[in-house]
């Protein structure tokens, strides 16, 4: 009998009947061998609640007031058999102390079938832990025979296997669709969630993908464990606004929300979760540890129903445009953000282009003493030599030397020919201090300038006495990541110069200049520029002041008029850079420069007197 039916009831499952017509074949059977008596099967879950599987002839009021019921020591036959994996035998449910609570299931069992009596038997998975219960349901005051042992003790084995297996099977299941540590659906249940809900083209259609900022950095500083315990709080604070069945964990920083027939939702869901993860301060051994997540969606109309992976891509550009310019905030897709990315990508298509074909240069601007006019450093600048021989400034490609996974590799490039270019002008005897180089928050995310400077350096035999870094403000000064000024201070160890470009720009003050030491000052131009006209000259006057209580260098930036030199030198500004004292040109170029500059040191003389 046993091998027959469990061939039968594992056909039954192969064939894509479901585990309840399987389990009711089982109840059927039983009974039939059972005269007179009625059977049901419980399953348990893994918190403990039982829930109705099968029991073909037993009254669906008597099923649906089972569900849910938590296993315990007093709980009927079959929460108690359960509880305590072994059968328990009840001859009178309606005066055993088992029963008592459970009165109201003992009426609907003796209203609807006349039953006295409950037998229930624990089905346990091959580890021991508990799957359900199987039970039989008596008209007389008695419990079960000898036959009736050894015929459950049959069912036992069959129900334990085919339930282990459904387990097994739900489980991979859960793996493929479901997040193991948010339990949320995964990047593969929203990819088929958004595609049904894109198929049925009911009403409009948005997508909010929620990214963690700085997540690594947590989990560097305080361990993957404190990673989780933020991801999950994030989570579970996205799915009170949005819903538990909307929110999906699509990739181990990111979450994304399907609103569906609500679209102008989409900005009113973001602010408050942008909201409710400001107001939130999670503890990690009584340190703050401050949180924020940036956001970005699109819009379907039903009209323009898009195809799944255009949808995600207008969702994803968004968010990766927010991250790059609205960090913390919430940026919408529309066609004018696709036509800046689109430029965008044009830019960073340029510069692989020229890296690939080896059409980075660097071209050098003098910093002149402006007392003596003698070139005393150079300032490396990038510039893209086109296919038709044109020469693309900076400008035209800020966004790679910003961009996180290019703009390092620009830096490289410009190492590499700066150091070349110093052996090449000290083995001919040139007279300069230094050349500087600009670097990127992209530089100080590799997590290893210092490493990168001192080999391009090393291989060329070149000092690093002779090489500044230039960091602008904004960069230098972010409180929030701590990485740029431990690397600052390593360069330092090393001997290396740096400079604080831009300064004025940003968001320095005389506290962060205390707190992060440099070597150079560069005002910025747009001081310069109002020199002759409002309060430039009075900041000038201070920051000139302030260099020499600091003890650092100052060069002013952008100085393109002769009034302008004046002014400085009256203001007694040491050192200048900018278009009066010369373009940015090629290595040849400032070659010659630097000859002329040291041929002429009796005029030198006559200037500086």
């Amino acid at each position: 009998m046993r091998r027959e039916l469990q061939q039968e009831i594992l056909d039954m499952l192969a064939r894509g009947a479901s585990l309840e017509d399987a389990c009711d074949r089982i109840c059927n059977h039983a009974e039939q061998l059972a005269a007179g008596v009625l059977c049901s099967i419980v399953t348990v879950d893994r918190d403990g609640l039982l829930h109705p599987l099968a029991g073909p002839t037993i009254a669906k009021t008597y099923s649906d007031a089972l569900d849910g019921i938590p296993i315990g020591p007093d709980v009927g036959s079959c929460g108690t058999a359960a509880h305590f994996r072994r059968p328990i035998a009840v001859t009178d449910i309606f005066a055993d102390p088992l029963w008592i609570p459970y009165r109201s299931l003992a009426d609907i069992l003796a209203k609807e079938h006349g039953v006295k009596a409950c037998w229930s038997s624990p089905i346990l998975r091959s580890d021991g832990r508990v799957l359900g219960a199987f039970g039989f349901y008596y008209k007389d005051n008695r419990g079960p025979t000898p036959e009736e042992r050894m015929i459950v003790a049959e069912y036992l084995d069959l129900c334990s296997l085919v339930l282990e297996r459904e387990e097994v099977k739900a489980d991979n299941q859960r793996l493929a669709f479901f997040d193991n540590l948010t339990g949320f659906g995964n990047r593969a249940n929203f990819l088929k969630t958004l595609e049904a809900a894109i198929d049925g083209g009911a009403g409009p259609l948005s997508v909010l993908l929620i990214d963690i900022d700085h997540l690594g950095r947590v989990n560097d500083a305080f361990g993957h464990a404190t990673g989780d315990r933020l991801i999950l709080e994030v989570g579970q604070a996205v799915a009170r606004i949005a819903a538990p069945a909307a929110t999906f964990r699509v990739d181990a920083d990111e979450f994304a929300v399907l609103i569906e027939n609500r679209s102008t939702e989409l900005s009113a869901v973001s602010a408050e979760i942008l909201r409710a993860i400001e107001n939130r301060t999670p503890r990690r051994n009584e340190h703050l540890l401050p949180v924020s997540v940036t956001c970005g969606g699109a819009i379907s109309e039903p009209s323009q129903p898009p195809d799944v992976p255009t949808f995600l891509q207008h969702a994803n550009l968004a968010l990766h445009h927010a991250k790059r310019t609205a960090r913390g905030g919430f940026v919408l897709y529309s066609d004018d953000l696709a036509g800046a990315i689109a430029n965008r990508f044009r830019v960073l298509q340029t510069v692989t282009s020229a890296l690939a074909e080896d059409r980075i240069e660097a071209h050098y601007q003098p910093i002149v003493s402006l007392a003596t006019q003698e070139i005393i450093g150079l300032e490396a600048l990038c510039r893209i030599r086109l296919d038709g021989g044109q020469i693309l400034s900076a400008g035209a490609f800020a966004e790679a030397l910003q961009d996180l996974s290019m703009g390092h590799l620009l830096t490289d490039r410009m190492l590499e020919q700066v150091a070349r270019d110093i052996r090449y002008w000290l083995d001919l005897g040139m007279s300069f201090q230094y050349v500087s180089v600009n670097v990127s928050m992209a530089d100080f995310n590799q997590g290893n300038l210092c490493e990168r400077i001192k080999s391009v350096f090393a291989h060329h035999r070149t000092p690093l006495k002779h090489v500044v870094l230039e960091v602008t403000e904004t960069v230098y000064m972010d409180e929030k990541d701590s990485k740029v000024a431990q690397a600052i201070e390593e360069l330092r160890r090393e001997g290396l110069l740096v400079a604080l470009d831009d300064f004025g720009t940003g968001y320095a003050s005389l506290t962060h200049l205390l707190n992060f030491p440099v070597d150079i000052i560069k005002i910025d131009k747009t001081f310069i520029d109002r020199m002759s006209h409002g309060p430039g000259a009075v900041i000038v006057k201070a920051l000139l002041d302030m260099s020499i209580g600091l003890g650092t260098r100052i060069v002013a930036e952008g100085v393109e008029t002769e009034d302008q030199a004046e002014r400085l030198r009256g203001l007694g500004c040491p050192y200048v850079q900018g278009y009066l004292f010369g373009r940015p040109v090629d290595r040849d170029r400032t070659t010659e420069a630097l000859r002329a500059d040291a041929s002429v040191p009796a005029s030198k003389a006559g200037q500086k007197a």
